[in-house]
């Protein structure tokens, strides 16, 4: 393994799997350096799961490879799985045994110590999880909360989360991001597939957007956000209807709304800013507002049949 390797937690090249003819993955390639937050993001069906699956050799592609950590899955699993922290994406779990009886099985069966039953405990208590419960009793939420648990307690090197919110009161998907975040602050490295936008924008590095079974574009988060359309909202002191008209000789400016009286014009700005602040110089701006896009514009720029002008038209 070069340098260049070793920097690497999960490196993902050409990979395919088909289920008959339904082909869930078209030649994904992918790579996630160790001590980042990799948000995978996608609806339902876009492949997300299926590419964690073969990351721990849970099912095996057709073609490609997977590395993980340095090591090949295929061929030594086990040690894979040793320093990974999975939550499936549909948990199942023993309905008749306790908490803790789960968590305890998993402990042993990792070889965890006390520090790990402590640790259990700990996030037992911070995620507010009655350990005595049975698991028939747990509602939907509760039963997560004990996969995050299971996924966390070791202190793995690598997380893999599946949707690791679903069915999350707000509270708690809060409490759960922030785990995420402590996670990486201490070393690890965090690849969670998620459809919440939202999520993936505020705590993720980097992010790859998957359609059916297509990578569509890989990026740091603020690289996504920067360099797509954003709104511009321009309050003058008097009618601006001169330079309403002088809009569209500005590049990259288009005029999306204006005003009954002239006064207040919006803006979709989709290049440089230097030209506009140049000609609203000379006029008496009461205010200006802006509003940068987000993952949901970029995420429907894929996924919708709209284009990021329409989108933006059709979210005033």
């Amino acid at each position: 393994m070069n340098d260049k390797e070793s920097d690497l937690a999960i490196h993902v090249d050409n990979l395919s799997k088909s289920y008959g003819s339904f082909l869930a993955l078209k030649g994904i390639d992918l790579t996630v350096c160790r001590g980042e937050v990799f948000g995978f993001l996608g609806p339902n069906g876009a492949g997300k799961t299926t590419a964690i699956r073969c990351m721990l050799d849970l099912i095996r592609p057709d073609s490609g490879t997977v590395s993980v950590l340095g090591r090949d899955p295929q061929s030594d699993p086990v040690a894979v799985r040793q320093h990974c922290g999975y939550l499936p994406g549909e948990l199942r779990l023993d309905e008749n045994t306790s908490v803790h009886s789960v968590l305890e099985f998993l402990r042993e069966l990792r070889g965890g110590g006390k520090d790990c039953q402590r640790r259990a405990k700990e996030l037992a208590e911070q995620l507010d999880l009655n350990v005595r419960s049975k698991i028939k009793n747990l509602s939907k939420g509760n039963k997560q909360k004990v996969g995050i648990i299971a996924a966390f307690m070791h202190c793995p090197d690598l997380l893999l989360l599946d949707e690791p919110t679903s069915g999350l009161d707000p509270l708690i998907q809060q409490t759960v991001l922030e785990m995420v975040k402590e996670s990486r602050r201490s070393g690890a490295t965090v690849f969670f597939s998620s459809h919440v936008l939202a999520e993936v924008q505020a705590i993720a590095d980097r992010v790859a957007i998957i359609r059916e079974g297509q990578i569509v574009e890989v990026g740091k988060t603020s690289s996504l956000l920067s360099g797509r359309a954003w709104r511009m909202k321009v309050i003058f002191a008097e009618n601006t209807q001169i330079f309403a008209e002088k809009i569209e000789a500005l590049p990259g400016i288009l005029l999306d709304a204006m005003s009954s009286d002239g006064r207040e014009l919006k803006l979709i700005v989709d290049g440089e800013m230097d030209e506009l602040i140049k000609a609203l110089a000379g006029y008496h701006v009461e205010s200006i507002e802006t509003e940068r896009p987000d993952l949901e514009e970029i995420f429907l720029s894929y996924y919708g049949e709209v284009s990021e002008r329409d989108y933006l038209e059709k979210s005033k």
